[in-house]
């Protein structure tokens, strides 16, 4: 029997290679799955449906946090409440910290931390009336402090998980749980796209840090993040899973 049966599932960032796989776990798992994306993204649709059948997709720019509120907000009263909020958007540049621009640093935060915030704030009000409900904020692996060049991105994902921590606390006395997932360096479309003349090098540097000597896959946080939707995971709350590979 599906674990999810029934459940409406929110996921944002669900055309990049992560959003995609979690798009078909949930779905898999019997949820109804709202895909959350830039609006105007080519063959959105096209692209979940590949990913899984019958699933939604909503276009929204996270850019604007006052609009997505209220966006989101209006979509929860459409579909009688969301029951499982999963942030995983994200947006990061890499370069010397000393050349981000203001604009860079604060386009980093906005969406891939403030958007949390007020996602959580838009989906939390029918999650208290049915004391029931599941955040899962996607993390990241930089936060352990082993690369360079991501300072505004490993910040935001910092404020992130501080949001974790925080919504928690506050969220856990209406059976909220809210969690954290660190990937690792997941093997992604992007990789091959942005290390076309090095990716042999990144591949081999990457399992020579791990652990375990293969690649994560978009599948494997897929898999963790149904779980931690699931009832199997009602109390844990407040925790950053960190699926590495054994760095």
């Amino acid at each position: 029997m599906p674990q999810l049966d029934g459940k409406k599932v929110l996921i944002t960032g669900a055309l990049g290679t992560i959003g995609r796989a979690m798009v078909t776990r949930y779905a898999q798992e019997g949820a109804s799955v709202i895909a959350l994306d830039r609006p105007g993204a080519p063959n959105a649709q096209g692209i979940l449906d590949e990913a899984a059948p019958n699933v939604r997709f909503f276009g929204c720019d996270l850019n604007q946090l006052a609009a997505t509120e209220s966006a989101v907000s209006q979509l929860a009263n459409e579909v009688g409440g969301i029951d499982i909020l999963v942030n995983n958007a994200a947006l990061v540049i890499m370069k010397p910290f000393e050349q981000f621009s203001i604009e860079e640093y604060e386009d980093q935060v906005r969406i891939n931390s403030s958007a949390v915030f007020v996602l959580a704030r838009a989906c939390c009000k029918t999650m208290k009336e049915r004391k029931q409900g599941k955040i899962i904020n996607v993390t990241s692996l930089t936060l352990t402090g082993r690369w360079e060049g991501y300072v505004p991105y490993i910040a935001s994902k910092g404020a992130m998980f501080g949001l974790v921590k925080g919504l928690a606390r506050e969220l856990g006395a209406h059976g909220i749980t809210v969690n954290g997932i660190s990937p690792g360096a997941v093997l992604s479309e992007a990789e091959f796209r942005d290390r076309a003349d090095t990716r042999e090098q990144y591949h081999n540097w990457i399992l020579e840090n791990q652990s375990l000597k293969r690649r994560i896959e978009a599948v494997d946080i897929a898999n963790l993040s149904v779980f931690l939707s699931s009832s199997q995971a009602d109390l844990i709350t407040g925790q950053n899973i960190q699926i590495d590979g054994g760095w």
